[in-house]
């Protein structure tokens, strides 16, 4: 009987012994950074800030490349269909999470096929109206809205806005017409000229004509004060309890990687979103450091798919064939 288990566990070594081997090598070539977006967005410049100082950590560098198109699906399906080998990553925003929560018709399986490294950021939101508006408060802005049903028109050039908008008016009682644009760039010009009267903003797009005077900003969507903008109240905190939307992004891997490479890519992540310039950056440019572990990332994009899909189905918001 101790013979079959001296044997056993002597086999069980010689099957675990490559994977540990390759993981403490890792990486000995240089690593495929996915970036869901566009170069020049919000995900890309995140991407790029990080990549440097990851390279350097690791010792091979971090080769961007930009798969754009369909809210994050064509680099998420090159990224399921890679090999589980630490040498191709994922950094993807919210619309991970809101493509299945829309019902979007996807090749791959959100959980089934990733590996959760870390959430980067949260890129906060700002709920911002137009000055004719004479609402200076969230709560002004509810008294305005219940006295005019269906009056106001909200913007929006993602189901990520709209369903964080419709997160708003379910908990606030307020009714407005959803206006759908294909772009932000759009969207925000018909928002400047008062075609449309409120939307929750990318905090990088809306900042600037904040600080103009040509929106005004009335609060912040994340359950927290954001240290970019201390000053602005939540959402919750200001009229509406229970409310929290961000636009996140993190790092995944391809099922099946090993664990101490997701370790590793991990570790030196958090580290270099912690670090006192980054962050300093990252505030900047109106997002908070997060560095979260692999296991929080993964229960937070679970409760996402769960918390978006609620909201998705009793606004029938659904993904567009």
């Amino acid at each position: 009987m101790l013979k079959r288990l001296s044997g056993f566990a002597l086999t069980l070594a010689a099957l675990l012994c490559p994977a540990h081997a390759f993981a403490q090598s890792y990486p000995n070539k240089p690593v495929r950074l996915v970036i869901a977006f566009a170069p020049g967005g919000g995900t890309d410049v995140l991407a790029r800030m990080i990549m440097s100082a990851l390279g350097d950590a690791l010792g091979q560098p971090i080769v961007p490349d930009n798969r754009a198109g369909a809210d994050g699906v064509i680099a998420s399906e090159i990224v399921a269909k890679s090999p589980a080998d630490g040498y191709t990553l994922l950094i993807t925003s919210s619309s991970h999470a809101i493509n299945t929560a829309i019902g979007r018709k996807l090749s791959y399986d959100v959980f089934r096929d990733f590996a959760a490294v870390t959430q980067t950021a949260s890129r906060q939101i700002i709920l911002v109206v137009h000055p004719s508006l004479p609402a200076k408060t969230v709560r002004e802005l509810l008294d305005y809205a219940k006295a005019r049903p269906n009056t106001l028109n909200y913007g929006t050039s993602s189901n990520s806005v709209q369903l964080s908008m419709e997160l708003f008016k379910s908990l606030s009682g307020v009714t407005a017409t959803h206006i759908p644009y294909k772009g932000s760039g759009p969207m925000l010009n018909d928002l400047l000229g008062g075609q449309v009267q409120l939307t929750f903003g990318a905090s990088v797009a809306t900042l600037p004509h904040v600080k103009s005077g040509k929106l005004r900003a009335l609060a912040i969507g994340d359950s927290k004060r954001s240290a970019f903008m201390p000053e602005l109240p939540t959402v919750a905190e200001a009229g509406v309890p229970g409310y929290q939307s961000v636009i996140w992004s993190g790092i995944l891997a391809p099922a099946g990687t090993p664990r101490a490479i997701v370790s590793r890519v991990n570790a030196e992540v958090a580290r270099i979103v912690q670090s006192p310039a980054m962050k300093k950056r990252l505030v900047e440019l109106g997002s908070d450091p997060v560095g979260s572990q692999p296991g929080e990332f993964d229960a937070f994009i679970r409760s996402e798919v769960a918390k978006w899909a609620k909201i998705a189905k009793a606004a029938g918001v659904k993904a567009e064939e």
